[in-house]
């Protein structure tokens, strides 16, 4: 049975109706971490793993919403003032929310979510249930919403009711991705051009360490305002600096007085930058080794000037670089945990996943969860055909 048939049969049990399903992906960057958020570029794909959202339009400005999942029910006023945030809900009624306060006429509607991407995996599982609700809501509204609008609605009600300052990237390939393609999005004009990233000799592992350390979210919004704070120090020289997608190595170099933190901070955003527009360079000509080199480059930075990643993170990239066959890896995701990457030749796949988990193992005795994954759309109504 495919997915959006057995959840639909359990909308049909729990609501006595008939649903339509509205689906978007979890999300991997290959590269240009810690970036968009600074107007710079950031190259994801979204994977072929999917928050799925059963949804029927009610009479009344009702929200009855199960997370199946989680087992667990809830219900939303959209007529009244009074907000429940916190928790899962959070997502699904500030989208609400933010649509309505910006046009959208969103009705009442059942909805029944379940997800296969990984809850705090570093994979954006908040920006799939974001933008899968959204498209829900806007099409039971009979909205023609444009795929950005959707995605800037989405990001906005993670900052005014989750509480993350995150920059575009989750919400824009959650709602725009596409198949064989990688997306580099440019953060400032959201303009986006598509690159071929379908890999006849090679996969992409993903690795879930399932650590999500205590300070990911109060460390998240810290980066960002450290960059805030460079930029500010940064204009001091060149007035033309708007965000450190401006800044360059020697606009660093000439800036004597940032303290050491917001140095790395800034150094890290600048070089990733130029590894994103390299990479996709690397991607064009088919160069996996270029590819491979950028990507593990953009590890270290994380690691060593942003200062994101982790123990269980590095001994990952560590490991999967020394396997035979790896062109190489990554953290992907805010950091502190979550899911690296590794870009490995087609026939070393499984052997390079089984070092991976036994490496995990045996130095902090923990069971990594990992999987394959190509290229997948961006948020879609799913109909007869899609798996």
């Amino acid at each position: 049975m495919r997915p959006q048939d057995d959840l639909t049969e359990a909308f049909r049990t729990e609501f006595c109706r008939e649903p339509r399903i509205f689906s978007a992906p979890g999300r991997v960057n290959l590269i240009g971490e810690h970036t968009d958020y600074n107007d710079g570029f950031v190259l994801p794909i979204a994977i072929e793993r999917r928050t799925r959202v059963a949804a029927a339009r009610r009479t009344d400005p009702l929200l009855r919403v199960v997370a199946r999942d989680l087992g667990q029910r809830a219900e939303v006023d959209l007529a009244s003032d009074a907000v429940s945030r916190g928790g899962w809900l959070a997502y699904v009624e500030g989208v609400a929310r933010v649509l309505a306060a910006r046009g959208v006429a969103v009705p009442g509607a059942d909805l029944m979510i379940e997800s296969e991407v990984p809850i705090g995996a570093g994979l954006s599982s908040s920006a799939a249930l974001e933008v899968a609700v959204g498209l829900a809501l806007t099409v039971l509204g009979g909205c023609e919403l444009p795929r950005v609008e959707l995605a800037l609605a989405a990001q906005t009600a993670e900052h005014e009711y989750a509480g993350t300052r995150c920059g575009i990237m989750d919400q824009y390939i959650a709602a725009m991705g596409r198949r064989g393609h990688a997306l580099l999005i440019d953060c400032r004009s959201l303009e986006a051009q598509a690159v071929a990233a379908e890999f006849d000799q090679a996969r992409l592992i993903v690795c879930d360490t399932k650590v999500k350390h205590e300070l990911a979210t109060s460390a998240y919004n810290e980066r960002r305002a450290q960059c805030e704070q460079g930029v500010a120090m940064l204009k001091r020289i060149d007035p033309e600096v708007r965000a450190l997608r401006d800044g360059s190595l020697e606009l660093l170099e000439s800036a004597s007085d940032l303290p050491e933190t917001i140095g790395r901070r800034c150094r890290h955003v600048v070089t990733e930058n130029d590894r994103t527009r390299a990479a996709v360079s690397a991607l064009a000509a088919g160069d996996l080794g270029e590819m491979g080199r950028l990507m593990t480059e953009s590890h270290w930075s994380l690691a060593h000037d942003y200062q994101v990643s982790c123990p269980e993170l590095d001994l990952l990239v560590e490991t999967a670089c020394a396997q035979a066959g790896v062109y190489g890896a990554r953290m992907t995701g805010a950091g502190f945990g979550g899911c690296a990457i590794a870009l490995v030749e087609r026939t070393r796949a499984s052997d390079v996943i089984s070092r991976l988990e036994q490496s995990a193992k045996g130095r902090f005795g923990a069971s990594v969860m990992s999987f394959t994954t190509a290229a997948d759309d961006g948020a879609r109504e799913d109909r007869s055909g899609h798996y």
